[in-house]
């Protein structure tokens, strides 16, 4: 026991060891809902280590395990060892090295093994915000301008150019809710209804809760 603890604590262990107390007490706060498991998806890529497919947490969790489960059986073995101080200082950062190396080859196989059962999401689109409810940002909405705000599912906001349909629109114009509508002003609520990719816009018609039947309806 002793000796695990002097390796534990042992150069090149103690350096994942450290790491490890920072990625256990993560997983915890992940299992009391204080954290995500996908926290650093957004700031971490690992695909061009080979890594991706994962969530990031996952990924570099198991990376720091097997190194440090490496690290500590070379730190044994090297203290077990008959070798003069300046050897196993080399030795020690041979073990470092060859640990993390050895990682992350076990952590990419277990990766591409296991990369189905996450599968990727697709990237957010335009599309998603077609039958969105928008605030108008701009004093009012005509043919040609407008800017509405809307919130998209991961609770963010987008700043997204509008336009109103002409009382008569034009065969390329979609057809909406109607250009009789009450106005469309700053801080009025619109109701997103169709996009067009050409002109990069979002076709807006006015919109009231009050006659949202609603989801039970």
């Amino acid at each position: 026991m002793d000796e695990f603890l002097s390796a534990a604590i042992g150069f090149p262990a103690v350096i994942f060891g450290a790491a490890l107390v920072v990625i256990v007490c993560f997983w915890l706060l992940v299992l009391v809902g204080a954290a995500g498991h996908d926290s650093f998806d957004t700031d971490l890529d690992t695909g061009p280590v080979g890594l991706g497919g994962v969530p990031v947490a996952v990924s570099v969790s198991l990376l720091i395990v097997f190194a440090w489960f490496g690290s500590l059986t070379g730190t044994v073995l090297l203290r077990q060892s008959d070798t003069g101080s300046a050897t196993r200082a080399v030795l020690a950062v041979a073990v470092l090295a060859g640990s993390l190396l050895l990682a992350w080859g076990a952590v990419r196989l277990l990766v591409h093994r296991f990369r189905r059962f996450f599968p990727a999401e697709p990237p957010p689109s335009r599309l998603d915000f077609v039958g969105s409810v928008c605030t108008i940002r701009t004093g009012t909405v005509t043919a040609t301008f407008g800017q509405a705000e809307v919130v998209s599912r991961d609770g963010s906001t987008a700043l997204v150019q509008v336009r109103r349909a002409e009382p008569l629109p034009s065969p390329s114009r979609p057809s909406g809710p109607g250009a009789e509508d009450a106005p469309l002003v700053m801080g009025g609520t619109g109701l997103l209804y169709a996009y067009d990719e050409d002109g990069e816009f979002f076709w807006v018609a006015s919109y009231d809760a009050a006659l949202d039947p609603g989801p039970n309806a």
